[in-house]
């Protein structure tokens, strides 16, 4: 019976020293445990975010003026229908491009401040400026004048005012009192000179007229007075063959009561610090639209160029010695 009991006991022992080997043993299983969170591998990711690959993305903007990536920006002046433009300036850009390799975007100003503003903030590389707005972006040192556009044989154009034939104004004089369009306050035919005119004729335009309503294009102007909704208006000479297709009976109902004297005409420029070397190129490619009848058709779909001549910043001397004779600085006008 002891013997039973000691076997007892030792069998007894024996389950205990199991059971706490059990419970040792998986204790110990878990131990690996601090494998998993020995996770700081996972925080080793850090190396994915040392991917300087995409923080080079950079590069993409570095690719070459006047490429597909990088395409040269021509800001074009806002003076008549935006659809109108962009479809004269889109078969003009492609020529060069198939000329020179070089590529080019047109873009249409909102207003004539705009297309200055996308000169000097760099925005736009290259230019298609009327005249006062050059003079403006010149005086700021954002543009530099390459080519002038030719119209009816001549690099220079006249404004005009206009008014229905009954109107009752038959002067510059008359004006006073009466609702004025105009394009935009920065359009040198549009505003500029016949601001000159009405001050030589003793109309102080901001204070004799009794509404100034920007209308946003020459075309846009004609209709404004052709429809009555302002008593007069400017434009460049001869605006109303914009809307003629449309307004057969235009010239009947819209007539001409003064025009201007001689304005240089408007221009393609470049940013001062643009390559050389592309300018040269462009110019050149640009110039061969002389040449030939599709050439001219695809100038003449542009503002109505009918060719261009290559000018520099001179060409404009006279029009700035014509405002400083009528005592009138540019800024007095920009507005």
């Amino acid at each position: 019976m002891r013997k039973n009991r000691n076997l007892y006991l030792l069998f007894a022992l024996l389950i205990v020293v199991a059971t706490v080997l059990a419970a040792c043993g998986s204790k110990a299983t878990p131990t690996p445990a601090p494998a998993a969170t020995e996770a700081p591998a996972a925080t080793e990711a850090p190396a994915a975010t040392e991917a300087p690959a995409p923080t080079e993305a950079p590069a993409a903007t570095e690719a070459p003026l006047g490429t597909a990536e990088n395409p040269i920006i021509w800001v074009l002046t806002p003076s008549q229908d935006t659809q109108k433009v962009m479809a004269g300036a889109e078969p003009i850009a492609q020529y060069v491009e198939e000329k020179t390799g070089i590529v080019i975007k047109p873009v249409v100003a909102t207003d004539y401040a705009a297309h200055i503003e996308a000169m000097c903030s760099g925005e736009a590389q290259m230019g298609a400026l009327s005249t006062f707005a050059y003079v403006r972006a010149r005086e700021k040192g954002c543009a530099d004048a390459a080519l002038a556009s030719v119209r009816y044989g001549s690099t220079s154009y006249a404004g005009q005012i206009i008014t229905q034939p009954d109107s009752g104004i038959t002067s510059l004089a008359d004006l006073a009192g009466k609702t004025f369009c105009r394009p935009d306050p920065e359009s040198t035919s549009g505003w500029v000179m016949p601001k000159l005119m009405m001050l030589g004729a003793g109309i102080d335009p901001d204070k004799d007229l009794a509404q100034i309503v920007d209308t946003g294009g020459h075309d846009a102007t004609v209709l404004a007075v052709y429809n009555g909704d302002c008593d007069a208006g400017a434009t460049f000479q001869d605006a109303r063959v914009l809307v003629a297709k449309d307004y057969p009976d235009v010239n009947d109902k819209v007539a001409v009561i003064a025009t201007s004297p001689p304005i240089p005409n408007d221009n393609i420029s470049f940013r001062p610090d643009f390559p050389p070397e592309l300018r040269d190129k462009i110019v050149s490619a640009l110039l061969t639209l002389n040449d030939s009848d599709d050439g001219k058709a695809m100038l003449k779909g542009l503002f109505s160029w009918q060719g261009l001549e290559k000018v520099d910043d001179s060409f404009y001397d006279g029009f700035r010695q014509a405002l400083e004779a009528a005592g009138m600085s540019i800024e007095d006008l920009s507005h």
